[in-house]
């Protein structure tokens, strides 16, 4: 255990490590400064540009930003649907994969198009090569769109007063040409050097131990997966995402995984820092994401490695955790630590069972999607952390009787309003759509593999992974139908673009404001007190808001085990 206990710590020190020169390099990019990779991009670039009829230096506000990013998006929806009902004749389907129905087309676009990956299909038989690689499209495409965003909130925070905001394409193409693809194809030849699959062929012909002939899919794994994390997209090529033996070969395979959807969240963070010359306050941002996830993080570890006390109380000592549902060649303490990260990124992959867990392991995980901005997804982390630091500012401002501020702007009535919509918005989506659900057994009960309180927390956690665009569920839910195709799609378009329009509204009415120069009463928002303010509005609205919820599922479940 101690073994594994230090592979956890050197996963994330190795994270940390490579966000910095990362994060440093992001600023660089959405600055428009030289880089080392211009010789090799600036061709590509201009010829995309060109073949398109955009100008990259136009400059646009945040209006002319979002109306961009929700057309791009439209016709991504649109094109996906197209493939994904007519995959059956459409190339690349040496398995003969079939058409998907209307409703479970909807879902897989829409959930693929907002960074989600809620797969209702099981990946290598719900879909062809073809449509594979159109899905691999969408997971740089969105992780991009969330980038370019979040690019555009950088902009608007730079001293001065700001009517634009830089320009979405250019910002949106140079997150996959300079960013994306190229620590992509790093992670991708990692892959192919511990003999994760890269094929077109069909089904493999493979003898079991025990002498059965089997035949496994194989296909373009290595070129899926290194995105499906980094992008933190999380939607696997198998159905068992990154517990099946071919999309997580090794221990190595694991780290890489592990360490490439943690990365750019974290460096994104520090960009932000760097990108507006206050980098103490991107480590102050850095620290409160870094104490929400060791918060959650560790007592699942420490949950996992204990086991099932009833399991104990039988006299069967748990050498190695509750095994259910896990690993053995990856360890109790790797998968639980998969468990929050991949659930407070937003990643929604996994390498062992969610349902499977504890209770409160389950409740930890429910929580990080919960909370949802402890760093967060491709970009879209950092902006969900906006919001709280915006309320925090309003709070700290009538607590010492001083107009709020942030970075010298004002923070008036018509930021507020939005704010407190995005942050609302939040639990509005997983609880209404959790008691729909069980209001509704008619359309529930029989896809519920589990009764009682455990059946609760599936309901519960399916809706809370879709408002959080994370992708992960509990697997005893049967959700290939048409009231969770349907229902959660829905969810998953309100959740994905109502966060990323509002604080770039708020940025961008920011931004234009006067900027006011710092003065001995300016609140000063890259220190501890500030941090642990920003903290304690991120538990407040979250306990509030989803305790009674956790009550009914994980927490009286914890307290039925005895």
């Amino acid at each position: 255990m101690n073994t594994e206990i230090s592979g956890i710590i050197v996963m994330f020190i190795l994270t940390l490590l490579l966000s910095l020169p990362l994060g440093r390099y992001i600023a660089k990019v959405y600055g428009n400064e030289r880089t080392f990779l211009d010789p090799v991009f600036n061709p590509i670039e201009r010829f995309l540009f060109k073949c398109s009829g955009i100008d990259p230096q136009k400059e646009q506000n945040w209006k002319q930003q979002l109306v961009a990013l929700l057309v791009i998006n439209l016709v991504w929806f649109l094109l996906g649907m197209f493939i994904l009902l007519n995959q059956s004749w459409l190339p690349l389907n040496p398995d003969h994969n079939p058409n998907q129905t209307p409703d479970q087309a909807f879902n897989t676009s829409i959930s693929f198009l907002v960074n989600c990956n809620l797969q209702h299909y099981s990946g290598e038989t719900g879909v062809s090569y073809f449509s594979q690689l159109y899905l691999m499209f969408l997971q740089f495409v969105t992780a991009a769109t969330g980038m370019a965003a979040a690019a555009a909130v950088f902009y608007a925070f730079r001293k001065g007063t700001h009517q634009t905001l830089g320009n979405f394409y250019n910002a949106f193409v140079k997150s996959i040409t300079r960013i994306l693809l190229p620590i992509s194809i790093i992670i991708g030849i990692i892959l192919i050097l511990n003999h994760t699959p890269m094929t077109f062929e069909g089904k493999q012909q493979m003898i079991t131990l025990q002498g059965d002939t089997t035949y496994v899919s194989t296909g373009p794994v290595a070129a899926f997966v290194p995105i499906k994390h980094l992008g933190t997209n999380g939607g696997g090529f198998f159905g068992a995402n990154s517990a099946h033996p071919l999309e997580n070969v090794n221990y190595i395979t694991n780290m890489t995984q592990m360490i490439a959807q943690m990365l750019i969240p974290f460096a994104m963070v520090f960009a932000f820092g760097q990108f507006i010359n206050r980098r103490k306050l991107g480590w102050a941002i850095w620290c409160v994401m870094t104490l929400g996830f060791l918060i959650l993080c560790i007592p699942n570890i420490i949950m996992e490695m204990h086991g099932n006390p009833n399991i104990t109380a039988m006299g069967v000592s748990p050498a190695l955790g509750a095994m259910e549902g896990k690993e053995v060649r990856f360890g109790t303490p790797a998968s639980a630590y998969w468990s929050i990260a991949t659930t407070v990124i937003s990643t929604g992959s996994i390498n062992s069972m969610h349902s499977s867990y504890m209770p409160l392991s389950g409740m930890n995980m429910l929580l990080a999607m919960m909370t949802n901005c402890f760093y967060g997804g491709c970009g879209v982390g950092i902006l969900n952390y906006f919001v709280f630091i915006i309320l925090a500012v309003f709070v700290s401002g009538l607590m010492v009787g001083r107009t709020p501020e942030f970075l010298g702007k004002k923070i008036e009535a018509r930021e507020m309003k939005i704010a407190m919509i995005v942050a609302l918005l939040h639990p509005l989506l997983i609880l209404a759509g959790t008691a729909l659900a069980a209001a509704l057994p008619s359309q529930t009960a029989s896809t519920l593999a589990n009764p009682g309180f455990h059946g609760f927390s599936e309901m519960l956690y399916e809706y809370t992974s879709s408002a959080a665009n994370n992708g992960s569920g509990f697997e005893g839910l049967g959700d290939n139908t048409p009231w969770w195709n349907i229902s959660t799609g829905f969810v998953l378009i309100l959740s994905r673009y109502l966060p990323i329009i509002g604080p770039v509204a708020i940025a961008g009415i920011l931004g234009a404001k006067k900027y006011i120069p710092e003065s001995a009463g300016t609140l000063k928002t890259d220190t501890a007190t500030f941090g642990f303010m920003v903290f304690a509005v991120i538990v407040i609205v979250a306990a509030l808001s989803f305790f009674p919820a956790l009550t009914l599922g994980p927490i009286a479940e914890y307290f039925g085990m005895g």
